[in-house]
């Protein structure tokens, strides 16, 4: 037989579990924004203007990246168009490494940090394969802060300029990233 207690006790077991219920479907969702960017990087490994350089590698610091096994590090200007005059809007600081053995590939991770414009004061974080011997390669954009807190998304980039015989390039990075 029902108790008046077991009743009470289900009635209210039954009404609360209905509202959760209701609020977790009613409660409006936050929908994450997202943000396409189109931005140049400058990467020079030799001349006054310096922007990169081999750390380690099989011959230590005066390996070549073309090399398997060879680390560079890279401090590059980040422009708003393909010409190292165009408008600084940041900095792409990280590491390369060297990490296919027949030396046409890379793993990269690098910070972009905006210090100009819109997202100045943001990073997004960028890791990846660079497979530099492709027109187009992808990367991942796994992180960032400021305006791009909660950041996951993807880029593709574009070698645009390179002089091998000067180790010199600018690469167009098309990143989209979905962020709150």
């Amino acid at each position: 037989m029902a108790t008046p207690m077991n009743l009470t006790s289900n009635f209210f077991f039954f009404i609360f579990t209905v509202t959760i219920i209701y609020v977790a479907y009613t409660f409006p969702k936050l929908q994450p924004n997202q943000t396409n960017l189109a931005f140049y990087v400058h990467e020079h490994f030799t001349g006054e203007d310096t922007t990169a350089a081999t750390v380690a590698g099989k011959a230590g610091p005066t390996s070549n990246i073309f090399h398997f096994g060879t680390v560079a590090v890279v401090d590059d200007p980040v422009t708003v168009g393909p010409s190292v005059d165009s408008k600084v809007i940041g900095r792409a600081q990280g590491l390369y490494i060297n990490s296919q053995l027949d030396g046409k590939g890379l793993h990269m991770a690098f910070s972009v940090i905006f210090t100009d414009g819109k997202f100045k004061g943001s990073t997004l974080e960028i890791q990846g394969s660079d497979i530099f011997g492709m027109k187009e390669r992808e990367f991942g954009v796994v992180s960032g802060t400021g305006y791009f807190r909660f950041v996951k998304g993807y880029g593709v980039m574009e070698t645009v300029f390179k002089d091998l015989a000067k180790l010199r390039g600018t690469l167009k990075l098309n990143v989209t990233v979905k962020h709150y």
